[in-house]
């Protein structure tokens, strides 16, 4: 993109400036640090995403890359009208690419986030629309589809680190039949995989694009499954 720098890695002050915040998490401090933010956070980012958009889009041609606030980048002000916590600021540095026409948040993508002392990525749907529940679950149950979910399922299981999210129900939703083999599937309202780990060295250099990728790869089969049920809705083959 032009106008962008390249991409050359996330700075050391990139996570001291996270931790800073944590410890000073108030709006005098902010604007007093801000250029910092601008010059070790949101440079390298906007960066970045260039960087691992360009990897993603080689598979996936349709993902949506965007270095800009509210697009691939999230805002760093917290929405505090509803919490109980009213810290102005977030402490973690959040990226995410996805794929569709919906809003960003109705669409599978791929989740990249930094903490002050972790790494922590993902795949997938965070959490399905109404509209896509439904769609999910006839989904799950047909024969062919819920096969292949399950295969891509186990598949993922065999990667280390790596967990399947999603679930929230404690019961099969009414109107199907607990003892389907997919049962434990028509529990979740959501389904992504995610990692935590620590910071790793990759990160500071310009391989961190790459090493994002491979981890994210595995999981493209998961992505395409998703993708298809949320932008057409789900009709069982005859």
């Amino acid at each position: 993109m032009a106008g962008t720098i390249s991409f050359k890695g996330f700075f050391p002050e990139t996570v001291s400036f996270l931790r800073k915040l944590k410890r000073n998490n108030n709006k005098t401090w902010f604007d007093s640090h801000k250029r910092e933010y601008e010059q070790f956070v949101l440079e390298p980012a906007k960066a970045f995403v260039v960087a691992l958009g360009e990897l993603i889009r080689r598979a996936l041609p349709g993902v949506i890359a965007d270095p800009k606030i509210n697009r691939s980048l999230f805002r760093v002000y917290r929405d505090t009208r509803f919490s109980p916590d009213k810290t102005p600021y977030k402490t973690h540095l959040a990226i995410f690419f996805w794929e569709g026409t919906l809003s960003r948040m109705e669409c599978p993508g791929f989740y990249f986030q930094i903490e002050p002392n972790k790494l922590m990525l993902g795949a997938g749907l965070y959490m399905f629309t109404p509209r896509v529940l439904s769609s999910y679950r006839k989904a799950v149950v047909d024969p062919e589809s819920g096969s292949r979910l399950r295969d891509i399922i186990k598949n993922i299981e065999r990667i280390k680190d790596f967990k399947v999210e999603g679930r929230h129900y404690k019961r099969v939703p009414p109107g199907y039949d607990p003892g389907h083999p997919n049962a434990d599937l028509l529990l979740h309202n959501g389904l992504y995989v995610a990692l935590e780990t620590r910071l790793p060295d990759a990160l500071f250099t310009a391989k961190a694009a790459d090493f994002c990728w491979q981890k994210y790869r595995p999981f493209l089969p998961l992505h395409e499954w998703l993708v298809s049920l949320v932008h057409r809705p789900f009709r069982p083959q005859p």
